[in-house]
């Protein structure tokens, strides 16, 4: 039995019933010459997303990517060190005092997950080489570009298997990537660094939040076919990408179609006033969607749901 035949006959009601529904709508909005655009919160990336998302990048059924600067720099870490990162099984049960431990070895915890200090220092010497021929050159990049250089010239020795990478089937379809806030991530924090020891000149070698939304509004325009948002959780990379709609619509006065087809994963709860769990109906009102857009919310973890729900799309 596919996947997909296993949501239809088994997940009919509550959450489960919501995926089905969900995965038949999109599957139909993508037949039908709809542009998806995926925004990843989160530790997705840490959570090896790319074993489902490569795929469906692969065969075009995402057209664009909006993610935290944690998830970009995250799916690079794993491909070049995944085998030097710790398990930590019974993460529920650990104490303060076990979390120093793990930090005076230089490991930093993801609930399950430890990644080595060193690998950042690693990946910080061949960044350091694009950010310093960019200075040179008077050149101004976004993040994933520098990141799409290295993958596809810069010679690294890959520690994971590429083809599960969601970055490297990202990098070989030249994906447009948007990371707003890419300096809440632990590169952003380096540049940074660089910047305050005058290793490098200046931070404006990587272009900032502000030309990210000019570019999405390019992209968002460039095409007639209607545009679709898959939202994994909420946060910046959420708000950020649908916002371009009224940002165009009210501000500059363009009138473009509001977001064709809407889903959210998400855990989080309404009530607490956070954007994560903000139903759709409340972006009715900040008009960007309407009332007849199709719009799902499953509330549930986005590492069990959206694997089953981008596996059904084939």
């Amino acid at each position: 039995m596919s996947i997909r035949d296993f949501i239809e006959d088994h997940y009919l009601h509550f959450n489960a019933g919501e995926l089905s529904r969900c995965s038949s709508s999109l599957r139909e909005f993508l037949d039908e010459g709809g542009r998806l655009m995926m925004t990843l919160a989160g530790a997705m990336s840490t959570a090896e997303i790319g074993r489902s998302l490569a795929p469906a990048i692969r065969t075009q059924k995402v057209h664009a990517i909006c993610c935290t600067g944690a998830n970009l720099e995250e799916e690079l870490f794993g491909l070049i060190s995944r085998s030097s990162y710790e398990e930590v099984s019974n993460w529920r049960d650990l104490s303060p005092h076990d979390d120093a431990a793990l930090r005076d070895r230089g490991m930093n915890r993801i609930t399950d997950v430890a990644i080595p200090e060193e690998v950042f220092r690693d990946v910080e010497g061949a960044l350091m080489a694009l950010w310093g021929d960019a200075e040179a050159a008077g050149d101004s990049r976004f993040p994933h570009e520098y990141l799409y250089d290295l993958l596809l010239h810069g010679g690294l020795e890959f520690d994971a298997p590429p083809e599960n990478s969601w970055l490297m089937a990202a990098a070989d379809a030249n994906l447009p990537i948007f990371t707003p806030g890419w300096e809440d991530s632990t590169l952003g924090s380096i540049l940074a660094a660089r910047v305050l020891d005058r290793s490098l000149k200046d931070a404006s070698i990587v272009r900032s939040g502000l030309e990210a939304m000019q570019s999405l509004a390019d992209w968002y325009r460039e095409d007639d076919s209607p545009t679709g948002i898959l939202q994994v959780g909420g946060g910046i990379s959420g708000d950020f990408a649908i916002s371009v709609v009224p940002m165009l619509r009210q501000d500059v006065g363009i009138d473009v179609p509001l977001w064709s087809w809407f889903a959210q994963i998400s855990e989080s709860s309404a009530s607490y006033g956070g954007y994560s769990g903000a139903p759709p109906n409340e972006k009715i009102s900040w008009e960007k969607i309407d009332v007849e857009t199709p719009r799902f919310v499953i509330e549930s973890d986005a590492t069990i749901v959206l694997p089953l729900l981008l596996a059904s799309l084939s």
